[in-house]
């Protein structure tokens, strides 16, 4: 993690345009597409195995889970606006600020929740699973709350590729 921020850094650091962009796009990528792996791979396949079995997966998975996905999501947003910043993309007028104003929106919703409500829901569910009598019915409800928040995540995350799209081909 703090390898992967050192990175960061550098990129900020760095007169290179291809280094800031290149941590991005590439943090963006991985953010999305374990999110929307774990949501809508992942997800369904615990459902159907055994609760010790997916007990197992989640004591295993959900430790590096909490220090990947924020570390992630941290830095997709903080490259996204020194980059934002150095193509001229916050100094545009509007209407092409609107996509813009969108891509902050979205990136700001996306890190809240993904921060202040589901990373407490993981770590709720991580320490109840390490119990010796784990409460089933809490996880239950827990686990619901939690799979509306991921949902909700995956719909911003492919309204971000669309607008990402459109700052690609041009604004």
């Amino acid at each position: 993690m703090a390898l992967a921020l050192a990175v960061l850094v550098a990129a900020i650091a760095s007169p290179s345009l291809w280094a800031l962009t290149f941590v991005h796009i590439l943090c963006g990528l991985l953010w999305t597409g374990i999110d929307l792996f774990m949501g809508f791979v992942m997800g369904p396949i615990l459902r159907q195995v055994s609760p010790p079995a997916r007990r197992a997966v989640a004591c295993r998975l959900m430790p590096k889970m909490l220090f990947l996905m924020p570390t992630l999501a941290v830095m997709t947003g903080t490259a996204g606006w020194y980059l934002a910043g150095r193509v001229g993309f916050l100094a545009l007028p509007w209407p092409q600020f609107a996509w813009v104003a969108g891509a902050l929106v979205i990136i700001t919703i996306l890190t809240v929740q993904g921060l202040g409500v589901l990373l407490p829901i993981n770590l709720k569910v991580y320490f109840e699973l390490r119990k010796p009598q784990p409460d089933g019915a809490r996880i239950g409800r827990l686990m619901r709350f939690y799979v509306y928040g991921v949902g909700f995540q995956g719909l911003l995350q492919i309204a971000i590729i669309v607008i990402m799209a459109r700052f690609g081909t041009g604004l």
